[in-house]
C-alpha cells in the first residue's frame, strides 16, 4: 500500500488566513459522507511551547500555572492550526463555519514538558455518516525523541440533511452505557460569563463565531454563543484531575449557551460530566489511567 503523502511545515500556521479562506470556500461546500477528502499528513518539527499564552489557556481553562508541564487537553490547541489548513482547504469536503466539535479521545502516554521539544502530526481520518450530517475524525499526534507521547481523536460535525443511513451518535457508541447507571453526584456549579468564549479564542486561537457573539451564533441556529467544547472539557479535567498515562474520553452531547449555569459532577470511578439546571447532559466523559 503507498503511505500517505507528508508536508513537512517549517512554522506554524497562521490562524487568521485559514479562518478567512474556510469562511469564503464555506458556502461552495457540499457535505456527505462519500465525498472525498484530503489524505495529506502535516508535520511540524522543532516545536516549541509559548508560555506566555500557555499560562492565558491555563488561566481560562482553570488549570494551575507555573508548572513546566501541560495540562492533557493543550497539545490539542498546539495541533489546531495544523488541522485548520487541513479543514479550510478547498479539498475537504465540509464548511468550515458552523462545524461543530462532537468528541475527543485523548491518549497521554508520558509526561510532557512544558520547556520540551516537540514535532506535531495532523491528518483527517475518514468521513462518517451521523444523523444530522456528516463528521470528520481528525487525528493529531504528537512525538518527543521520535515516540508518540500524546495523541488524540476528535470528530466534527458538519450539519444537513442526507438520506444516508447514518451510525448512531457518538455518545452512544463509546459512552452509552452511562444512560443506564445512576445520575452522578454534583462536585460544584459554574456560572460562565457570556465572554468565555472570546476568553478562549484569544487563548486557544479557535474563533469559530458560533463561540463569540450572540449575532453571529445565531447564523449558524444558536439562539446565543456556545462554549468551546474543548473550553468545557478542560475545564473538567482541571477540576477532576489526571493521572500521568492516562485516557481520557469525552462526548460533548449538547452546547453549553452563553451566558449560563453548569453543574460539574463526577464519580470515583473516573466518569465525569457537565448538567445544566435541567438535567440535560452537556458533556459526558471518562478519565481512565493506563498501565504503561
Amino acid at each position: 500500500m503507498t503511505p500517505p503523502p507528508t508536508t513537512t511545515l517549517t512554522a506554524t500556521p497562521g490562524l487568521a488566513p485559514l479562518l478567512a479562506r474556510g469562511a469564503l470556500l464555506s458556502p461552495f461546500k457540499r457535505p456527505r459522507p462519500d465525498a472525498d477528502f484530503p489524505r495529506t499528513r502535516l508535520v511540524l518539527p522543532g516545536l516549541r511551547v509559548d508560555l506566555a499564552r500557555l499560562a492565558a489557556y491555563e488561566r481560562v481553562c482553570g488549570f494551575a500555572t507555573g508548572d513546566d508541564a501541560l495540562p492533557p487537553t493543550y497539545p490539542h490547541v498546539l495541533g489546531f492550526p495544523l488541522a485548520m489548513r487541513l479543514m479550510s482547504g478547498r479539498g475537504f469536503p465540509l464548511p468550515l463555519l458552523g462545524l461543530v466539535h462532537t468528541s475527543v479521545e485523548i491518549t497521554r502516554r508520558a509526561p510532557l514538558a512544558a520547556t520540551g521539544e516537540y514535532e506535531l502530526m495532523v491528518y483527517v481520518d475518514e468521513l462518517v455518516p451521523h444523523r444530522r450530517g456528516t463528521e470528520a475524525a481528525v487525528v493529531t499526534e504528537m512525538r518527543a525523541g521520535g515516540e508518540v507521547v500524546w495523541e488524540s481523536r476528535s470528530t466534527y460535525l458538519a450539519r444537513h440533511r442526507h438520506r444516508a443511513r447514518s451510525r448512531p451518535a457518538p455518545s452512544t457508541e463509546r459512552l452509552g452505557e452511562r444512560e443506564e447507571r445512576e445520575t452522578l453526584p454534583a462536585e460544584a456549579e459554574w456560572r460562565l460569563a457570556g465572554d468565555v468564549g472570546r476568553r478562549y479564542a484569544a487563548a486557544s486561537g479557535d474563533r469559530n463565531p458560533i463561540h463569540l457573539h450572540p449575532l453571529t451564533a445565531r447564523l449558524f441556529g444558536f439562539p446565543r454563543a456556545i462554549a468551546h467544547g474543548m473550553w468545557t472539557l478542560a475545564r473538567g479535567l482541571a477540576a477532576h484531575g489526571t493521572p500521568t498515562a492516562v485516557l481520557v474520553r469525552a462526548d460533548f452531547r449538547a452546547p453549553v449557551l452563553l451566558p449560563g449555569t453548569v453543574t460539574y459532577a463526577a464519580d470515583d470511578t473516573g466518569l465525569f460530566e457537565l448538567r445544566g439546571g435541567d438535567g440535560r447532559v452537556h458533556v459526558s466523559g471518562g478519565v481512565y489511567p493506563l498501565v504503561v
